[in-house]
């Protein structure tokens, strides 16, 4: 009995040694005494420089090389830029539902719809071919450093450096890719202090095995997303083809029976997007007030829209909650880093991080007079911007507010500068023989008048948020209108509010009349056009020389501090090690790992309704002999971003224990620093993920090709 005691004592102990190392609400930081350490650059480690000394330290496993190169060919990379993996010797691929659920209402027959009702192929005839779809599989890597640097040396302009950069890289790409028949790419490490040569096996030929019903795969929908804890399945299953027979491979990952316990170590083996953990504070600062800033407004109304068209049609609940989810994800993504950014904790370790830097930098004569002047210029570089950069993001932003209406006026402006021209100079559909049939087509076809009215209204929000209600396009093409008067407004002075309007409008006017219409929308295309054409090349010219800047400052980091630190997530595979582990949040303790208990909890405790965390009828009863104390999913203190989901979380044995499908919301400052305190992994649970095959979807023939590791 004693020992038992003692054993369950371990994880106890753990935790509070976890939370002792936590933030706390109860003991506010003295800022002036931040410092900060070279562990907060994270732990995406490169496969040609991992840590193996830290790695044995820290878990008493030291990888060989050999382990290191199985995990690597093991690991994929999804066509849209998700992870995966293989977990079969026969080709079969892990990755997440949200990677690929844009795939299954193109591949349901008519009377089926694979996203809300999942799709398992119970014979291997009746796997689904996915066209356009493929996986890549990293099995080379050379360092190409000193080729690209030359090259980006060799310019005397700043554009001229990132032109020959581009063209080195290029050129070394298809050389490579003309050697060894792999689809090669050049990986720039350390914002450019190193380069690296990728090479991967493509796998075109990929099929549909399994994937679940949407609403257990996006469970608690955008309120959880970005959340922990979560109680979510966000998987999906596909295989691998070759001369129409599945792959046969050496290197794949086989499930672990129960997972992962809290204390041994677990490496996430993916992809991850990008990070921005080695750029300047004044950099930083610049996305704080500016660019984050505008990002998250223009999101905001964006969002508003698909929520009020979610909540107008529950006849199109799939639909509209996919909506809801897509426009949502990039709200809270952008919201997290928004809050990172503001939160002068991190800013202050930002700032220590640089003052020792540049002190290191000074101190050695040879990098002071390559590298001392970089964070000076690049604050001046940035400032040249500051006479137009709301202008320049209000109008680009503005783009992603396009609609029927702003297409129609696009349309009028190409019919007004055609008409300008000589018949003979004309496009053939302007000519006189085909105008009639060519302005009736100019207006856009199945307008939704809804959906457009709602977005006008939040592009007039999101310009006066950034503009003020004195610009030219706030006051005077919509009168200094906001919201729904807004809207009133553009249908009450616009001639493209409706086919007929438009169609005698084109008719009735002479072109510069209509290039020079005071029509809100012509007004606001022309203006934009006019006022982009003139700022971009400034603002090229600006990031033609942060570029610079930032392969400078690469570099000088990379020569103080090497492998010491993982570079910048670049869309490039990474190993990340980490433990399960709960932390302190909101005053109270998120767990480890989360159980199929807080489904349920969930499913009652908002009153069965579909959204956000309505449970699909498969999984509303319990089944007979199901355990709801497995665990259902875990935080772990690996370090990701976008671009890992699908990630497989492995143990030292190559086993499966999770699958990655996002972090926590104080993950999203992961993008500019790793604070392991609060900073989590957010993944499915192999062990419960394998519970819901076995009693949920009754997947037999899948259950026993991930219990084998190969087609059973």
């Amino acid at each position: 009995m004693k020992k038992i005691k003692n054993i369950l004592l371990i994880p106890i102990f753990l935790f509070i040694s976890i939370l002792l190392n936590a933030q706390t609400i109860y003991e506010p930081v003295d800022i002036s005494k931040v410092k900060f350490d070279l562990k907060e650059m994270g732990t995406m480690w490169t496969f040609d420089a991992v840590p193996l000394d830290y790695f044995e330290k820290e878990y008493g496993f030291r990888p060989t090389q050999e382990w290191l190169d199985y995990v690597m060919k093991a690991a994929l990379q999804f066509t849209n830029g998700c992870s995966a993996a293989f977990v079969s010797a026969d080709g079969l691929i892990m990755t997440n539902h949200h990677c690929a659920r844009n795939l299954l209402l193109p591949l349901s027959p008519k009377g089926e719809n694979y996203l809300r009702d999942g799709y398992y192929a119970g014979t291997i005839a009746e796997e689904i071919k996915v066209p356009e779809v493929f996986v890549d599989q990293l099995t080379m890597i050379v360092d190409v450093t000193d080729e690209v640097l030359q090259s980006f040396r060799s310019g005397t302009t700043d554009a001229e450096k990132v032109k020959n950069r581009s063209t080195k890289i290029s050129e070394i790409e298809n050389k490579f890719s003309e050697e060894t028949g792999l689809v090669c790419k050049v990986i720039e490490l350390y914002k450019g202090g190193k380069y690296s040569l990728y090479g991967y096996k493509r796998y075109r030929d990929i099929r549909l095995v399994m994937a679940p019903d949407f609403q257990i795969a996006a469970t608690g929908w955008d309120w959880d997303n970005f959340t922990y804890p979560r109680y979510e399945l966000d998987f999906m299953f596909f295989r691998a083809y070759e001369d129409n027979k599945p792959v046969k491979t050496e290197y794949y990952f086989k499930f672990s029976d129960k997972g992962a316990e809290e204390d041994e170590p677990i490496f996430v083996i993916g992809r991850p997007g990008s990070t921005q953990r080695l750029l300047s504070v004044a950099q930083l600062e610049f996305f704080r007030d500016k660019q984050y800033k505008y990002t998250l407004g223009m999101f905001n109304e964006l969002y508003n829209v698909s929520f009020e068209l979610f909540q107008a049609h529950p006849d199109k609940l799939d639909e509209m909650l996919n909506s809801v989810l897509g426009v949502g994800n990039g709200r809270k993504s952008f919201a997290g880093r928004y809050m990172g950014l503001r939160d002068e904790l991190i800013m202050a370790k930002k700032r220590d991080f640089e003052i020792n830097l540049i002190e290191k930098v000074n101190s050695v004569p040879e990098l002071k007079s390559k590298y001392g002047h970089i964070w000076e210029s690049i604050k001046n570089a940035i400032n040249e911007t500051n006479d137009y950069i709301d202008e320049y993001m209000a109008l680009s932003m503005a783009q992603r507010f396009r609609n029927s209406y702003s297409l129609a006026a696009q349309n009028a402006i190409t019919f007004a500068n055609q008409m300008k021209l000589p018949e003979d100079k004309r496009e053939k559909r302007f000519s006189k023989d085909s105008l009639k049939v060519t302005i009736e087509k100019l207006f856009p076809r199945n307008i939704d008048h809804e959906r457009d009215n709602k977005t006008i209204r939040a592009m007039v929000n999101f310009l006066n948020s950034v503009l003020g209600t004195e610009h030219y396009v706030t006051k005077d093409l919509f009168g200094g209108n906001k919201s729904e008067d807004a809207v009133k407004y553009f249908l009450s002075n616009s001639n493209l509010s409706s086919k007929e309007k438009f169609v005698k409008f084109l008719k009735e006017s002479k072109p510069d009349q209509i290039l020079n219409s005071k029509d809100p929308m012509i007004g606001i295309v022309n203006y934009a056009t006019k006022k982009l054409n003139e700022l971009e090349p400034k603002y090229r010219e600006v990031q033609a020389t942060l570029s610079v800047l930032n392969q400078l400052l690469g570099e000088v980091v990379f020569s103080v501090y090497g492998d010491q630190i993982p570079p910048d997530a670049t869309s490039s595979l990474r190993i990340s090690d980490g433990r399960i582990a709960g932390y302190e949040y909101n005053g109270t303790l998120a767990p480890g790992k989360t159980t199929y208990f807080g489904l349920w909890d969930r499913w009652y405790s908002f009153g069965k309704k579909a959204y956000p965390w309505g449970l699909h009828p498969k999984w509303q009863t319990i089944p007979e002999g199901f355990d709801l104390s497995v665990p259902i999913g875990f935080a772990s203190t690996n370090d990701i971003v976008g671009g890992n989901s699908g990630s497989s979380v492995i143990n030292k044995n190559k086993e499966v224990v999770g699958l990655v499908h996002d972090g926590n919301l104080e993950s999203l400052a992961g993008d500019f620093i790793f604070l392991e305190s609060n900073n989590r992994t957010v993944a499915t649970d192999s062990w419960g993920l394998m519970e819901a095959l076995k009693f949920i979807y009754k997947t037999e023939r899948l259950v026993n090709e991930l219990e084998q590791g190969k087609i059973y």
